[in-house]
């Protein structure tokens, strides 16, 4: 008996019709299907980095990012402030202790129009001369 494989010898679909027996047949599988196999040469060539971890995340442990507070955001919260004891006003003036609060660093954004003494580890340069020109000072710690 003649083999079904020698019997469609000289017909271009052996029997499957036009649509390569259906199920994404006709195409090596649906999807990324085959990526690692008969697909190969298409990812080594378009896609090289396709598979596999790229980069580096650093541990957060290690990570660390410095807590800021804008002038204008001092200036306005300074009710708050007083009242959860980082600020304090002796004679017309007020004191704030930022360093106390947890911020690391003070920055210029904003206007500021009251004198005010500020305590903390690090100041902008705009930051320090918009709190001179409003009559204030800067105490690093």
């Amino acid at each position: 008996m003649v083999s079904r494989t020698s019997k469609f010898r000289g017909s271009r679909t052996h029997g499957r019709g036009k649509k390569a027996g259906r199920g994404a047949g006709l195409r090596g599988g649906r999807g990324n299907a085959g990526l690692h196999k008969h697909k190969w040469i298409s990812i080594v060539k378009y896609c090289p980095d396709y598979f596999g971890h790229h980069g580096f995340k650093r541990p957060q442990s290690v990570v660390y990012s410095k807590i800021t507070m804008n002038l204008s955001e001092v200036e306005q919260f300074l009710p708050s402030l007083s009242k959860n004891g980082f600020a304090e006003e002796k004679g017309g003036k007020w004191t704030v202790d930022l360093t106390k609060m947890g911020v690391d660093k003070l920055l210029g954004s904003g206007r500021i129009r009251m004198p005010l003494t500020i305590k903390v580890a690090e100041a902008s340069a705009t930051a320090q001369e918009k709190l001179k020109e409003a009559g204030g000072n800067l105490i690093k710690e």
